[in-house]
């Protein structure tokens, strides 16, 4: 069994040799003809996988709690206010972040426009859909630079994991580029390539690990991490990153794709199936800091929410439901806070910014 987008890959490295891990990353997700977000609806039950805000509606609740509580500790400019989101899904998020904020600070909900970051014509429009009690309010765009000036409260969920990546291999020569090739049946196969990486691209560490090692850096979101941190220090404002990953620096493959909400061999439905890897937050956050933007901190997305009080927000969500709606209200929060298997809570980190420097909760208590 092939794909459309396999087909074309295959041509590709006939043509000119092996891809690097980076390409075949970008043509399984952005291909303009057969990229995974550019033909598939890839969130909810129907589609390959669920996200945090497709959970429950207290997630994105406490987005929004965060972001009036981020606008407050800025001192409530009065210049141009931006309320953006980066990679915003089916626009579930966002729908329930304006509805928090319209309610906590009617002021802020009026004052500031809306901003969609999305790439996907198909998610633009389910977007436009769920977020049409807000129509007039919302722009959208294909990059963040499009996004105009002003004092910025932004949130990205699940973002940074569907950005390219770069994987090195240690082999006996040292680490090398780690590709997509074919193998003797012409299937797509893992290889190394020729010549080895500078180390300075590398972990600390590196010397240290065994053959078949994989390290991994994302050079593209560091680049974006960036250009966002530039526009904090320009304008002012927080920035929100959740995703799952690490808080720290390690080596592992973490290179995976999702097909119908199971696991699926990474190089076996190209264009078919989501292709995602874990986010090292620590280079983001060096990033940011290297360009005088304040980290407010990172933690755990269970740490994140319950400091921000999501379950008193279940108690308050389910004190007039029945006992069944109560178990699935007390479910879902499990869900996002849990740190069992299956479960959210420690899986998921979350980092904040902040320029200029805000103490902000559950941050800073």
């Amino acid at each position: 069994m092939t794909t459309p987008l396999a087909d074309k890959i295959k041509a590709i490295i006939r043509q000119n040799g092996p891809i690097s891990i980076t390409d075949y990353f970008a043509l399984c997700l952005a291909d303009p003809e057969y990229g995974y977000y550019k033909t598939r609806e890839p969130f909810g039950r129907r589609g390959d996988f669920i996200t945090a805000p497709e959970v429950s509606q207290l997630f994105g609740e406490m987005i929004g709690v965060f972001l009036v509580q981020a606008w407050q500790k800025h001192l409530k400019p009065q210049r141009a206010i931006r309320i953006a989101e980066i990679g915003p899904g089916r626009g579930t998020m966002m729908a329930d972040i304006l509805r928090v904020i319209s309610r906590l600070a009617p002021e802020l909900y009026q004052g500031a426009t809306v901003h969609m970051v999305e790439t996907s014509a198909k998610l633009t429009a389910l977007q436009a859909e769920t977020l049409a009690a807000h129509t007039g309010k919302i722009s959208w765009h294909e990059s963040f630079d499009e996004v105009p000036d002003g004092f910025l409260l932004l949130a990205a969920n699940e973002f940074f994991d569907a950005v390219p990546i770069r994987q090195f291999v240690r082999t006996s020569t040292g680490f090398c580029e780690r590709l997509v090739g074919m193998d003797e049946h012409g299937d797509l196969a893992f290889a190394a390539g020729y010549g080895t990486v500078d180390p300075s691209l590398l972990p600390m560490g590196y010397r240290e690990v065994g053959l078949g090692t994989i390290a991994e850096v994302a050079p593209a979101r560091s680049a974006i991490m960036q250009m966002i941190s530039d526009r904090l220090f320009a304008n002012g404002g927080t920035g929100l990153f959740i995703d799952y990953g690490n808080l720290t620096p390690g080596f592992g493959d973490t290179l995976q794709a999702v097909l119908d909400h199971r696991f699926d061999p990474v190089l076996a439905n190209p264009g078919l199936a989501d292709l995602t890897s874990h986010v090292d937050f620590a280079p983001l956050a060096e990033t940011a800091r290297a360009r005088s933007i304040h980290i407010n901190g990172m933690m755990s997305q269970g740490e994140f929410l319950l400091g921000l009080g999501i379950a008193e927000r279940a108690g308050s969500l389910g004190r007039d439901k029945d006992a069944a709606q109560q178990d699935a209200i007390r479910a879902a929060i499990t869900r996002l806070v849990g740190a069992n298997e299956g479960e959210m809570g420690a899986l998921f980190k979350v980092l904040a910014v902040s320029s200029p420097a805000v103490e902000l909760p559950p941050f800073v208590l």
